[in-house]
């Protein structure tokens, strides 16, 4: 009798085929409405052009932005560099009416698919990649897998910024970045009255002269040769400059002391030879960077 019973009870508590039903189609009216409602509120509300470019130059004179707003990384002899994935969050903030993110679409044994999409809501443009995670993390030429909730979403998330920036980056008009990239470069070249070549070879001599980093050891860590560095590149280097002079790192930390000295570029040299031996001081850097 009370094996009847149990089973009855079970039977009562799950949801029948119907009742599924009717909470998918709930749910799908409710998606529908909310799309509905964003389309209504951007044709409602239209951007102004002119408004949107202007915010998102404003936030570009911001150099806590400017000195993350590219990525650059060695491909093969060539130098690829491009907008990051901040400057691009701050570009679909500011040109508003602008659906986008990231989404978790169904996780399987060890790995994850999800979507990352930009909808223009105005325009009806959109960008959007389905792509799979593994949940394993690579570290030290090792794979671990990834067991916690937070791992795994954090790997998620990780991967999916690129594709986000992608995304973002495929709906908002081109001729927009760019000037959001060079309003950046003028934000970090404003930092400084000198030329940037000057002040590349003042900050290459500053590290040789006060850390024992020589050019050959800067250039491994970027991947390519100083006389290729750009703001950004100088930026980061000043960041650097700034961790090691508070002593919250070690030059270990940053730069492999086992290079072996190799042929300079030529870059400190050449700058030398016009100028004279830099001095190195707080000034081979931005200021406002101390």
């Amino acid at each position: 009798m009370n094996d009847l019973t149990t089973q009855f009870n079970n039977v009562q508590s799950q949801p029948t085929m119907d009742q599924q039903s009717v909470l998918a189609q709930s749910s799908a009216s409710r998606e529908m409405e909310e799309v509905k409602g964003a389309i209504f509120l951007a044709k409602q509300f239209p951007r102004n052009y002119f408004e949107s470019e202007k915010r998102i130059q404003d936030a570009c004179k911001r150099p806590s932005l400017a000195t993350t707003a590219t990525y650059a990384y060695k491909r093969g002899s060539s130098k690829v560099e491009g907008p990051s994935i901040r400057l691009a969050e701050v570009l679909a903030q500011n040109w508003g009416n602008l659906s986008y993110g990231i989404q978790e679409l169904e996780q399987r044994d060890g790995e994850s698919v999800a979507k990352a999409y930009c909808w223009d809501l105005e325009t009806n443009v959109r960008q959007e990649k389905v792509f799979t995670v593994k949940h394993v993390r690579s570290a030290r030429g090792s794979l671990t897998k990834l067991t916690e909730p937070r791992d795994i979403y954090e790997r998620v998330a990780s991967d999916g910024a690129r594709r986000l920036r992608a995304c973002i980056l495929g709906v908002i008009p081109g001729d927009v970045v760019e000037m959001a990239v060079e309003q950046c470069r003028l934000t970090l070249a404003g930092q400084s009255d000198k030329p940037l070549k000057d002040r590349i070879s003042g900050a290459l001599s500053h590290f040789k002269e006060n850390y024992g980093v020589t050019q050959e050891m800067i250039e491994d860590r970027f991947g390519y040769n100083a006389s290729s560095f750009s703001e950004f590149d100088l930026a980061q280097l000043t960041s650097i400059r700034n961790s090691l002079k508070d002593k919250m790192s070690k030059v270990e930390d940053w730069f492999d002391k086992e290079i072996g000295k190799q042929q300079s570029s030529g870059l400190a040299a050449d700058f030398n030879k016009e100028q004279g031996e830099v001095k190195s001081d707080e000034n081979t850097v931005p200021a406002e960077q101390e």
